[in-house]
């Protein structure tokens, strides 16, 4: 395994340098930059980078896909989504401390009508149960998985295959493979950058929750907002 590496990442905008300097070079904040230790070679099945054999293509030789969108069982969210959610798409649903992002989400996961996996960083699987029994809904296809570590997490999606991953939420996540607490936004945009390609690998749709700071931005800067699909703001 190779050696791990130091790069000083900017907490504001996420900005990487090779050293520390008093003012990001990016986002002109002075004071942001702090140094994490970089894995020099990821570790993870889904890391490695022989599994991508994407070659070029040309424009006009592409067949378009017939897009069949995933009913969720709510109504306004499938409007909100024009129709549904797409596979392979990640989906980040952001707002404010109980404001009901959690109820939403394991409402979808009860409603859909597929395998589903719902990752929950923040409660035990007996809290989510009562949150459940309280939705007054079922569905024996959805499964919970109390687990925060990143490399974890891509273990059971590669053995077990769901039709619908739900992380709940996206700050509680940390990959081994960067020396920083969760919620930094170095471990955020790795935990993100990773579930992206995941999903766009097997066709997974992806809903992450996100929590959103004091001035009501989403948590990680704009850093997550550039790396998911889809955004909403829950109000």
């Amino acid at each position: 395994m190779a050696k791990s590496r130091s790069v000083f990442v900017c907490q504001q905008c996420g900005a990487e340098s090779p050293k520390w300097m008093g003012r990001c070079n990016s986002c002109g904040e002075w004071n942001s930059l702090v140094e994490q230790k970089v894995a020099g070679t990821p570790r993870h099945a889904f890391y490695t980078e022989d599994r991508i054999h994407a070659v070029p293509e040309s424009l006009d030789k592409i067949l378009p896909d017939k897009v069949e969108r995933i009913d969720l069982g709510n109504k306004e969210f499938n409007r909100v989504l024009g129709g549904g959610l797409v596979p392979g798409s990640v989906v980040l649903i952001g707002g404010e401390p109980g404001i009901g992002k959690s109820t939403l989400a394991l409402q979808v996961a009860l409603q859909a009508d597929r395998d589903t996996l719902y990752v929950s960083g923040e409660e035990s699987p007996q809290q989510l149960k009562l949150r459940a029994e309280r939705l007054a809904k079922g569905n024996g296809r959805c499964r919970v998985l109390a687990e925060t570590n990143l490399q974890a997490i891509l273990s059971h999606l590669e053995t077990d295959r769901p039709r619908l991953l739900i992380i709940d939420s996206i700050q509680t996540l940390s990959s081994g493979e960067i020396e920083s607490a969760p919620g930094t936004v170095s471990q955020v945009r790795e935990c993100a950058v990773h579930l992206l390609r995941v999903a766009k690998e097997l066709h997974l749709p992806v809903i992450l929750i996100g929590h959103i700071t004091k001035d009501g931005s989403l948590a990680g800067p704009k850093v997550l907002e550039h790396i998911v699909d889809t955004v909403l703001q829950f109000e």
